[in-house]
């Protein structure tokens, strides 16, 4: 099989060529059709995450090994299982769930592995979707796409299954009432944008200071974009609400992003956070009683969350965000115009000539 593996941090990918592994007992050999290219797959490749204040947290401290092959937004064809593996057909077409846990402890068992402590996720401590065979270690990890090409099927793995458990968060009268902000109108805010309409939310509203992106965001169902680098953004986001912001979404998680929106909040208002950009706020602790806000982080979502996602996603036929396919050979090119803010939407590798 062949794979673009990290070997060295900050550096290019590397083409590896090794023999393509045979399933035992549970595991599933997936032919990977198409691996998206998400903004973590950044932090995971510079090796760390910015604190804010001249300080990082090390990806190599907790745990991650290499080389190492990224990609956790994986879909594609089962080619040989295991002998133990249940409930999986070969020649099918499955999304696979990345964010594996210990298997063992109370929160694995409760059904949140993407909260175990001792995690496991794929492109993250073990082998990724930036290659054209990937090797799932358990069948129960694979939900069915039916006919779903699977270039649309593979953010929902990480992209859609953390804006979905993004918005579950919210409470439903709130949704329903209550314009959603969303801060970023890259992939993962174009997939939240998508999801709050579709599960009958009362409307979004995107902010994002490229307005390169701001026709995307609209083609996805934004009632209306706003840029943040303009004076009195913010007072013309609460009037576009209706006059108070109740729930926001932040897909940056930057310094900038996560200040300006609990800001923005009013008095019982909520902020989630998703995006990993990094940085550091200050909150004077009275507000958050005084003004009884909530400030949530959430960290993509666990299987049951994913199994609902696709089920969504098929019973409402949604159209896939905006997706540019390259072949795997040129993931590297793909993470660099990550970097850059090149992209609109969502990068996804597939196989050459595919």
């Amino acid at each position: 099989m062949i794979s673009y593996d990290i070997t060295a941090l900050s550096q290019p990918l590397v083409r590896t060529e090794r023999p393509t592994p045979q399933p035992t007992g549970d595991q599933v050999l997936v032919r990977v059709e198409a691996a998206g290219v998400c903004h973590s797959d950044l932090h995971i490749w510079h090796g760390q995450y910015d604190l804010g204040n001249g300080r990082t947290l090390s990806m190599i401290d907790r745990g991650m090994k290499l080389p190492l092959t990224l990609g956790h937004e994986i879909a594609g064809e089962v080619v040989a299982v295991g002998d133990q593996a249940r409930d999986v057909q070969v020649g099918k077409r499955y999304v696979v769930f990345p964010w594996h846990g210990c298997g063992e402890c109370k929160v694995c068992k409760r059904g949140d592995e993407n909260l175990c402590l001792a995690g496991k996720s794929m492109g993250v401590y073990q082998p990724g979707g930036y290659a054209d065979h990937v090797l799932v270690s358990h069948s129960r990890y694979l939900v069915d796409i039916g006919d779903m090409p699977p270039v649309q099927a593979a953010p929902y793995a990480c992209s859609g299954l953390t804006t979905y458990s993004a918005i579950r968060k919210i409470a439903p009268q709130v949704l329903k009432d209550e314009k959603v902000v969303v801060f970023g109108a890259g992939g993962l805010g174009l997939m939240a944008t998508m999801l709050v309409k579709a599960l009958g939310g009362a409307g979004v509203l995107v902010i994002d200071p490229d307005e390169s992106k701001h026709a995307a965001a609209l083609a996805a169902g934004a009632d209306a974009v706003f840029n943040p680098r303009q004076e009195g953004f913010a007072a013309e986001v609460k009037k576009a609400a209706g006059g108070a912001v109740w729930a926001i979404i932040d897909c940056v998680g930057s310094s900038q992003t996560v200040q300006s929106g609990i800001d923005m909040l009013t008095k019982g208002g909520q902020l989630v956070q998703i995006g990993l950009f990094g940085g550091h706020i200050d909150i004077p602790t009275p507000f958050m009683a005084l003004k009884a806000t909530t400030y949530q982080g959430t960290y993509v979502g666990n299987l049951r969350e994913l199994q609902e996602l696709v089920a969504l996603v098929r019973d409402k036929q949604l159209p896939p965000v905006p997706t540019t396919c390259m072949p795997f050979s040129k993931a590297f090119t793909a993470l660099l115009a990550l970097e850059e803010g090149k992209a609109i939407g969502r990068q996804v590798l597939t196989p050459e000539g595919a």
